[in-house]
């Protein structure tokens, strides 16, 4: 690899950077607007003059000079060694390099210039102006090459990846940022194929690596599976018998994945530099080197999971789903896989974290896959230290491994920092430093790196783009949230206080119920006292400086820090005030969304709900591609009765995330309250279907042709949204309630869906409100409309017990029953009856079903249970109220209705019986015997009524059998 400084020193680059000792020297100027202009102007020079040291094509040398300030900056800053030079001398001029004030005032120029939208870079990013020249450079138009020409594709990848870098830098994801990568991806996605496979592959990598970044899970994991299939790589998350505690005496299925990489004589020997041109980069051998792996050091769990041999488990003998060269595998032994497959496998792990929530189960599947690569003896240096990082976070969840994941989250973070510290002094930096101690006795709080935990920058940098590792204040940062969640306040705001992250540290209080010392420091970083001080010169404010008090800030500061619209909104949040988020609103330009959504989240609470109407709209306005803000105005909009404005604002949620569940479902309440001759826009009212659910046709393409009104077009649009969202959230029992509430007003109805409903119903809340969770109503109409459409069962035959069921689902052709009926007779006798305790109207539904399916002994037990429970109804026998009343005309009612099925039923061929045996011998008795106890029971409140009369009648007609 050669040296970035050999190339920011040619010719050309010192041209470029205006440091060329055969032009006049230009005036040099503390702005970023200057610095740039400066770089611009001269690079259109450069495409028109031939500076080019030989080379012709302006292009190329424009993509070797912004590649390699890309990469002096990572190094410097992402993955180390130190940059052994100093990149002010090597960019800017001398008389700049050589003053530490006009250094200092040109790099906090350059951070500036770096927020997009509102959102800010790290203030105290160490030589950024290596990033800032690859910015400029990489964006420039003459640097991408014309179209049919072959270095087309290079160039504009370059593009894409310093774009990208870009926000990463940022606090959060920039709205224009992101159009202007996905712009030049949609250019040269088309062709990715016409590489060899594996400059292919790593830029598919890198594109899921894009998608994932910003959200978009399906298009990263689409991307992940094409460069799975372009490397050959063959994987599967499967279970294997093992042991994972030292005291385990019988083996478990433990979760493993089992990955082998394409034969390839080349595996992993030579890393694919997509971004750069050969004669930059240049061929790389293996190196071993890796950093050190903490141990467990646990006195029940293993080190690792000791797994049986594949021929010794049945698991592997007996699995058919993973191909034979995977199940030969030795989960203990696994072949070192290629890196870009190594990559390919922490890929997929980062998408299950991503898109799933942060539970057990979850962890349970990711951990596998680190675990993998770090078993496997990754051959870069980089990645075991990605795979590290992966398994740190993972650990830091369970009780027995904490202790190791927050250690080795801190051998890492130290690690980077000793690696990307340099040993000469930068005294231009307000940044925290760490000198390292080296064999030249320079002081150090740190260990100097042993031999097996470095390796040289072409390793470290070889898949750098592809796995998009944190910077070096991230990684601390992060160390310091892990302490924040297990309780280590004081070291976290150690951490955040030495990098100087007001915004966190402001937030550490405040979570610690100190909001009076958050407020202070966020007002010191943005206000100051009008009142003079002890040092009339300072411009920037320091947490601790306690000569002004927090009322007499009232001062804006002049300039503002760069990330001074989060610091508004923060404040904001703490205060309650919605000024705040206008002034980061107007401080930002109108460009910084978060300040609308905190607006529009304000107004809503405060029930202003055309007031969080308008925010929201304007911050999907900056940044038209964020879900959750879509999502919220479709909630505002549907309190509000916007009916159209709400499936408009859902309908978008949907196009961005289309496995959201709650956005499916809120925009099917829209869709009910539509009116039918509501016209909106097809892809909103039609929800886009998928082949899992073609139950429901829908013809709603045609509607803007006809002038005929359908009136239920949006009744079945509403219920496709709802079943998408039943399947996307299959635990949600309002889900499922809104489908089966919906289904039923369609017509025809989807009866199995209904039933499908119904039974999902019984399942997720039976435990908890019994026989309640059963729609007793629809449950008729279901049974009335089998009964409609069902032939006679037959008559009763004298089967055994064991035949029984086999009858139960066979029509009297002797064919078996299928789809809706089948469904419905075992949701009856399978779910529906073991919930029945105290209602009449299930039981009698039982009994209508037992009558259907020729069952009389059945359906008069039925009968019988359902007398009971009204006739165990509390007071219809104590007073003789309107209530009482009602409840003793049921109670009449059921006894009547028993005598009749006692009548109609109890000489009838009981089923699976021997021959000749009926349902019941003593049905007469049984009759009288109910209603003498209603009429005993009954004759002191209610004797003489026209109830108690029918009671006798009937009496009298049983005694003359």
């Amino acid at each position: 690899m050669t040296d970035p400084r050999e190339i920011l020193s040619t010719r050309a680059s010192t041209f470029l950077l205006g440091k060329c000792t055969s032009r006049k020297p230009e005036k040099t100027t503390t702005t970023t607007n200057g610095w740039m202009q400066r770089v611009t102007r001269r690079i259109d020079t450069l495409s028109n003059d031939d500076h080019g040291d030989g080379v012709g094509q302006v292009y190329l040398l424009l993509q070797k000079i912004g590649i390699a300030a890309l990469d002096a900056f990572l190094q410097s800053n992402v993955t180390g060694p130190p940059l052994q030079w100093d990149s002010a001398e090597c960019i800017f001029p001398l008389d700049v390099a050589n003053d530490p004030e006009m250094l200092r005032s040109i790099r906090q120029a350059l951070i500036q210039d770096l927020s997009v939208d509102g959102e800010a870079v790290y203030q105290l990013i160490p030589n950024i102006e290596l990033f800032c020249l690859a910015k400029c450079v990489l964006n420039h138009p003459a640097s991408v090459a014309p179209k049919n020409v072959p270095g087309y594709l290079d160039c504009r990848w370059a593009r894409v990846t310093v774009n990208f870098w870009h926000q990463k830098l940022l606090s959060e994801n920039a709205a224009s940022l992101q159009q202007i990568i996905y712009e030049d991806l949609d250019r040269v996605e088309q062709d990715l194929r016409n590489r060899s496979a594996e400059e292919d592959a790593s830029r598919l990598v890198q594109q899921a690596t894009i998608h994932t970044q910003h959200g978009l899970d399906q298009r990263a994991r689409d991307a992940l599976q094409q460069a799975t299939v372009t490397t050959g790589l063959e994987f599967e998350l499967t279970g294997r018998l093992g042991k994972r505690t030292k005291f385990q005496e019988n083996e478990l299925s433990q979760l493993v994945v089992l990955a082998k990489s394409a034969d390839d004589k080349h595996q992993g020997t030579t890393p694919v530099r997509t971004d750069s041109i050969e004669e930059t980069w240049g061929d790389l051998t293996t190196v071993t080197s890796k950093p050190d792996e903490l141990n467990l050091n646990d006195d029940t769990l293993l080190e690792s999971i000791a797994f049986s041999k594949p021929k010794a488990d049945p698991l592997s003998a007996n699995d058919s789903n993973i191909s034979p060269s995977l199940a030969a595998i030795d989960p203990s032994d696994q072949p070192t896989l290629n890196p870009l497959d190594s990559i390919i496998l922490l890929a997929y792990a980062s998408s299950i974290t991503n898109t799933s929530p942060s539970d057990g189960l979850t962890r349970e599947e990711t951990l596998p896959y680190a675990t993998r690569v770090l078993q496997g003896s990754s051959t870069n240096w980089q990645i075991y230290t990605q795979a590290l990082l992966v398994r740190s976070r993972i650990e830091g969840y369970r009780s027995r491994t904490i202790e190791r994941g927050v250690l080795q989250l801190q051998a890492l973070v130290d690690q980077v920092i000793v690696e990307t510290t340099s040993n000469s002094s930068d005294t231009t930096s307000t940044a925290p430093s760490i000198q390292v101690q080296d064999d030249s006795g320079t002081s150090s709080f740190l260990p100097k790196p042993k031999p097996s935990e470095s390796a040289p920058a072409q390793e470290r940098l070889a898949y750098i783009h592809q796995l998009a590792s944190p910077t070096r204040w991230e990684l601390e940062a992060e160390l310091a949230s892990r302490w924040v969640s297990l309780g280590g306040l004081r070291t976290a705001l150690e951490i955040y206080e030495r990098l100087q992250m007001w915004a966190e540290v402001a937030l550490c209080w405040a979570a610690n119920d100190r909001e009076d010392k958050a407020r202070s420091i966020l007002r010191r970083q943005l206000y100051t006292s009008a009142k003079p001080t002890e040092h009339p010169h300072q411009t920037m404010p320091t947490m601790d400086d306690d000569e002004v008090s927090v009322e007499d800030l009232t001062l804006e500061r002049t300039p503002l820090p760069a990330d001074a619209p989060r610091l508004f909104c923060i404040l904001g949040d703490l205060e309650r005030s919605p000024s705040m988020y206008e002034k980061a609103w107007e401080v930002s330009n109108h460009r910084y969304a978060r300040a609308q959504r905190s607006l529009g989240k304000h107004y809503f609470s405060q029930g202003d709900l055309q007031k969080a109407d308008d925010a929201y709209a304007k911050s999907l306005q900056v940044n038209a591609l964020n879900h959750s803000t879509w999502f919220s105005l479709g909630c505002v909009r549907l309190q509000s009765e916007s009916w159209a404005g709400a499936v408009d604002a859902f309908g978008r949620a949907i196009q961005i995330e289309d496995k959201d569940a709650e956005s499916w479902s809120n925009m099917a309440a829209a869709l009910i309250q539509l009116p039918a001759e509501t016209n909106i826009n097809g892809a909103d009212v039609n929800p886009p279907t998928s082949t899992d659910h073609p139950a429901v046709d829908n013809d709603d393409d045609d509607i803007s042709r006809t002038t005929k009104t359908d009136p239920q077009k949006h009744i079945r649009s509403a219920f496709i949204a709802l079943k998408r969202a039943a399947a996307l959230k299959r635990d949600s029992h309002r889900i499922w309630q809104n489908l089966l509430n919906v289904a039923v007003k369609l017509s025809p109805p989807p009866y199995s869906d209904i039933i499908i409903a119904q039974t999902r119903l019984i399942d997720l809340r039976s435990a908890v409100e019994g026989e309640k969770c059963i729609d007793i109503e629809v449950m008729e109409r279901l049974l009335a409309h089998l009964i409609a459409i069902s032939p006679s069962a037959g008559p009763p035959s004298t089967a055994t017990d064991d035949e029984h069921e086999n009858q139960i689902n066979n029509a009297s052709n002797g064919r078996p029953r299928m789809g809706f009926s089948k469904m419905l007779i075992t949701l009856i006798q399978t779910k529906i009856v073991p919930l029945i305790t105290t209602s009449r109207r299930l039981h009698l539904l039982v009994a209508k079903l037992s009558l259907h399916l020729h069952q009389p002994a059945a359906a008069l037990e039925a009968y019988e249970k359902a007398w009971r429970c009204t006739l165990n109804t509390p007071g219809w026998d104590e007073t003789n109220g309107e209530a009482e009343g009602s409840k003793w005309r049921d109670v009449v009612d059921a006894t009547l209705e028993l005598v009749d099925a006692y009548e109609s039923l109890g000489e009838r061929v009981k089923e699976g019986a021997e021959e000749g045996e009926v349902v019941e011998k003593g049905w007469r008795f049984k009759g009288r015997s109910a209603v003498r106890g209603v009429m005993g029971r009954g004759k002191e409140v209610w004797g003489g009524s026209e109830e108690f009369e029918m009671l006798r009648s009937r009496l009298e007609e049983l005694k003359g059998f």
